[in-house]
Formats: structure tokens, sequence, C-alpha cells
């Protein structure tokens, strides 16, 4: 009976909601179908209740884990690149992450997106370098790509502002947040804000005031 009630209530609830929030209730549900009997077929992993919206660019999505009750939305390009037999590419997204319209990820050894994290628009992360200093070289800068172990790591909790750039081998910790248009070249602590280009630590959490505290006269990058 109470589950039924729920029911109900649920379908009453969408009913009274304006017609625009009822088309994107409907589309998401659509899109929550089709990787439920779709993208768990062709993903390492995804999972329960995530959604993946189109238009979209995805390469190698059998190197790709995707956790539970993840929104992706329009303009995504997960990019995973095999460019040595010897290394297999690990690009990770956690449960509850939300990823916004027009992110490029781009992945040729490791990438990791932890739990509850939240990238708004227009971002790039990626752990692929492109060698320039060879003039002679016959590809050209952007079909070559430097054969390393390379790595991004974004912890639980962290949100990356909107038009935010991450590049190789950095890591940011937990409930960090990095500023809109940041680019991040070095790694940010736990509990911390980063912005600028290149982006420094601008501010910490005080454990035991409880506060978060200016962090001035830094002079290193983060």
């Amino acid at each position: 009976m109470l589950a039924g009630k729920s029911s109900w209530n649920k379908l009453r609830d969408f009913w009274n909601q304006p017609l625009f929030n009822k088309l994107n209730r409907l589309s998401t549900f659509c899109f929550t179908l089709k990787g439920t009997f779709f993208y768990r077929l062709v993903f390492q992993r995804f999972g329960r209740g995530s959604c993946l919206r189109k238009p979209l660019f995805i390469s190698n999505p059998m190197w790709i884990r995707i956790g539970d009750n993840v929104s992706i939305r329009e303009g995504i390009r997960l990019e995973v690149i095999q460019d040595n037999a010897q290394r297999t590419p690990e690009l990770s997204i956690g449960n509850n992450a939300n990823i916004e319209q027009n992110v490029h990820i781009v992945c040729h050894s490791r990438i990791y997106i932890g739990d509850n994290v939240s990238i708004t628009g227009n971002c790039s992360i990626v752990d692929v370098t492109h060698p320039y200093t060879d003039v002679r070289h016959p590809l050209k800068i952007g079909a070559r790509i430097r054969d390393d172990n390379s790595y991004v790591e974004i912890g639980d909790g962290s949100f990356v502002g909107y038009g935010a750039v991450i590049l190789p081998n950095v890591r940011i910790g937990k409930y960090a947040i990095i500023g809109a248009n940041s680019v991040v070249v070095r790694d940010v602590p736990d509990y911390s804000v980063a912005a600028g280009v290149p982006a420094r630590i601008i501010k910490q959490f005080d454990p035991i005031s409880g506060a978060w505290v200016s962090v001035r006269g830094l002079q290193r990058g983060c």
C-alpha cells in the first residue's frame, strides 16, 4: 500500500510540473534506459541510474568505468587511446558524479574521477602530452603522444569550475574547488581552493577553526 501511494505521489508530482520540466524528466528517463540496456554492454562498467546524453564522442568504452547515478550532459568527449600495447588505459568516473556540457576527457594511461565530483561546462581533463621539440618529426604535433605512465586524479567531493583545464600528472585532493578558467599543472591538496593560470592555492579549510582561511604570500603554483 505504501509503495503504491509513493508511486501515485511521484506520478502526481510529475503531472504538476511545467511542460519543459516534464520533457526534461522524460528525456533523462529515456537516456537512463539506454544506459541500462545498451551502454552496460559496451562499457567496462556503466552503473545503475547513470545517464549519458547525446551528442557525444566515445572511443574504446571497454576501458571506461562509470559509477552509479552519474549524469553526463551533451557534448561529452570520452576518448581513450591505447598508444602502447604494454599499457592498458584506465578511465574511471565514480558514483554520483555530474559532468556538464562540452567536457573533454582524453586518457591514454590513467584518469580517476572520484565520487560526488562536479565538473562544470567546457572543462578539459587530459593525461596526454604532445611532444613538439622534434621539428622534423613526420607526424603533426597533435598526432604525437608521449609514451609515459601519466595520470590525473580528482578526489571525492571536488568541484571543477567552468572552463578549467586539468593537465597531466596532477592530483586534486578531496573536497577541492578549482576556479573557473583555471589551468591546473600541479597538485591541489584536500580541502583547498585553487584558481588562476597557472592555478594557485588561495584558500584552505582550517579544521581547528572550522573556517576557510586565505593563503597569502604563496609564490609556488599549486
